[in-house]
């Protein structure tokens, strides 16, 4: 994510708290040079504030929202009541990978005897296009290498990122799902039922993860490093206790979610 003038309305946005006042406090973007923003008391939190600094401190880091922006005069009104706990942790995560992306980027260029300026021009800003952002670009040479490679060509710095890639960013996990439908109509029924879940989960216990629903639906849940590996995985399990299922006697479908 490059660094631009000036946010955009709605954007989420980190900023440092520098001074209070009784009306409002004054703060700067971290993402967008130390610009200054302030966020009106009216805006600190939901209700009636009597003391700003109940709530905010001078050199917390903040996540707020920008709700107005005057282009002319470069002014920046943000909120912070305007913002769940959910998005301030999201933004903050999201902000703190990218903090340490451009750290292993500058490591990469000084490797590579480039300045990072240089890199960024060379293929930093090709990278940030392509996968939104820096960090995306590692996470993305972290999780699948061999992709990466094929994706951006033989240059020198593609295997340089996918080292770096894998040497500090962990890979990213994903997740696919279907509902599993089994049941058996005798009195041992149950116990049927149990053994079917049972196969489909032994086929990769780590990966696996078999959730009631609601009788006859299970929730069959792979978690991987890939899209295609998990689907592969998901449709093995779903078989397993399909097959066990009906060799028992009982009926079964799997779904995907």
């Amino acid at each position: 994510m490059a660094p631009s003038d000036l946010p955009e309305e709605g954007e989420h946005v980190v900023a440092t708290v520098q001074s209070l006042r009784n009306f409002g406090a004054f703060v700067t973007l971290d993402e967008y040079g130390g610009k200054e923003a302030f966020i009106h008391l009216s805006e600190v939190a939901t209700g009636w504030v009597k003391y700003i600094r109940d709530y905010v401190h001078e050199g917390q880091k903040i996540v707020a929202r920008v709700i107005h922006i005057n282009q002319e005069k470069g002014q920046i009104d943000l909120s912070l009541k305007r913002i769940n706990e959910h998005q301030r942790r999201e933004k903050l995560l999201l902000w703190k990978n990218e903090i340490k992306a451009r750290k292993l980027f500058s490591q990469l260029a000084q490797g590579m005897n480039l300045s990072p300026e240089d890199a960024m021009q060379s293929f930093g800003t090709t990278l940030e296009e392509k996968y939104e952002s820096l960090y995306k670009a590692f996470e993305a040479a972290s999780t699948d290498p061999k992709l990466f490679v094929k994706d951006n060509g033989k240059e020198a710095w593609v295997a340089q990122v996918a080292k770096v890639a894998k040497e500090n960013i962990a890979p990213r996990q994903v997740s696919v799902s279907g509902i599993l439908e089994v049941s058996h109509a005798s009195s041992d029924g149950l116990s049927f039922v149990r053994t079917a879940l049972l196969e489909a989960e032994k086929t990769a216990p780590e990966s696996i993860t078999v959730q009631y629903v609601g009788a006859p639906k299970y929730r069959v849940i792979v978690s991987g490093r890939q899209y295609k590996n998990a689907e592969l995985l998901l449709k093995k399990a779903s078989d397993a206790a399909l097959a066990s299922i009906r060799k028992d006697g009982g009926k079964g479908n799997f779904t995907h979610a």
